[in-house]
């Protein structure tokens, strides 16, 4: 009975070695050096980096607070409306993801959100004015309030989300109040680390949706626009690495994708993916800017606004000395290689009507298959 024992006791002890030994693939060190450990299932357990992202709840949120909470940060979610929360819940493990409820004119609010954090995300932004907040109100006084909140509590990163053609001087009220946003940024916390994406594709975006909508009528400039469109994942990982590079503070980047597009191209290409051909309206400035201003002031729903028929007439802008996505060495996709995944959903019936699918066609979707597989 003597040796049984003792072998079983030794069987015990080998097993909890082997229990208690990690793989190098489950711990992992942040920048300030504290290491993450995952437990089984890949939850990963306390340590890392505290980030505060203000502005979680917009179409770039979802993407910063999902690649940070699965690095085992702990993500603080600043938020105005109950209901608008609801997604980023699953986004991180149970305890990972924290709601703090906040108003951006309230300072001890905005404080509280920051106060224990070593990373700022300020996503805040607002494509057109409301009752309650102008473009003034939240791409300026706002952005003063965080960055002020930043300083006082000695936060080690602040990056702050702008925009492509953000200048003071613009005729764009929407692209002079982010110019100036990135001014008070820069003056208040001078490491600041300004982003500038180009207008953005992907799921709730504010492009290949809204062009494959039926209230998508009017356009002032025969939608000549020309813009580099980038992929919000593109985006949110280029976030998450300027954490984790030092280097990236204070300094500024535009993000944008690999190819120049006008307006009307993307329209013809979402008009080919949906097997329906959008009508477009094009209206005078001198009418469609002033009919877009009243509707904006007196509807409460978003129709369309002055200063987006403004910038219609605004092609992209691109500041030659700021750093892109090849410093951070990532590749951005082209939003020729995602219209089928973004707009399958808006396809007529008439698609289902169709003769089977010829052997050129069928390539065709195994490439975005392809495609979509990598990501």
């Amino acid at each position: 009975m003597v040796p049984s024992l003792a072998a079983a006791r030794s069987a015990t002890t080998a097993a909890r070695h082997v229990a208690g030994r990690r793989l190098l693939s489950d711990i992992a060190i942040t920048r300030t050096g504290k290491p993450i450990l995952r437990t089984e299932g890949g939850r990963s357990s306390l340590g890392g980096h505290t980030a505060t992202v203000f502005g979680a709840t917009g179409q770039l949120g979802r993407y910063i607070v999902h690649r940070l909470a699965r690095q085992g940060c702990t993500v603080v979610i600043p938020f105005r409306e109950e209901m608008a929360k609801r997604h980023l819940k699953v986004t991180g493990d149970l305890g990972r993801v924290v709601f703090v409820e906040y108003d951006l004119r309230n300072t001890d609010s905005i404080e509280a959100s920051v106060r224990h954090s070593d990373v700022v995300y300020n996503l805040v932004g607002r494509d057109y004015p409301t009752k309650n907040f102008t473009l003034e109100d939240v791409h300026v006084e706002g952005t003063e309030r965080i960055a002020e909140a930043v300083a006082k509590y000695d936060v080690d990163r602040f990056i702050h989300v702008s925009s492509h053609s953000a200048n003071p001087n613009s005729s764009s009220e929407f692209y002079a109040t982010k110019g100036r946003g990135e001014q008070v940024a820069r003056n208040i916390f001078p490491e600041t680390t300004i982003v500038r994406p180009a207008p953005v594709f992907g799921f709730e975006d504010n492009l290949l949706l809204k062009l494959a909508g039926v209230l998508n009528l009017f356009t002032a400039n025969n939608m000549q626009e020309k813009f580099w469109p980038v992929h919000s994942i593109d985006v949110g990982a280029a976030l998450e690495k300027m954490l984790y590079d030092d280097s990236t503070a204070a300094q500024t980047f535009e993000l944008y994708g690999p190819k120049q597009y006008q307006l009307s191209e993307i329209a013809r290409m979402v008009d080919k993916e949906i097997y329906k051909e959008r009508r477009h309206i094009n209206v005078p400035k001198s009418i469609l800017k002033p009919v877009a201003g009243l509707l904006n002031k007196y509807l409460y729903w978003r129709t369309i606004t002055a200063d987006e028929v403004e910038r219609e007439f605004l092609d992209q802008v691109i500041d030659p000395k700021a750093k892109t996505f090849k410093d951070l060495d990532m590749v951005p996709g082209d939003i020729a290689d995602f219209t089928y995944h973004y707009l399958q959903g808006f396809r007529s019936q008439s698609y289902y009507d169709l003769p089977p699918a010829t052997e050129k066609e069928k390539k065709e979707d195994k490439k975005y298959i392809h495609v979509l597989d990598e990501l």
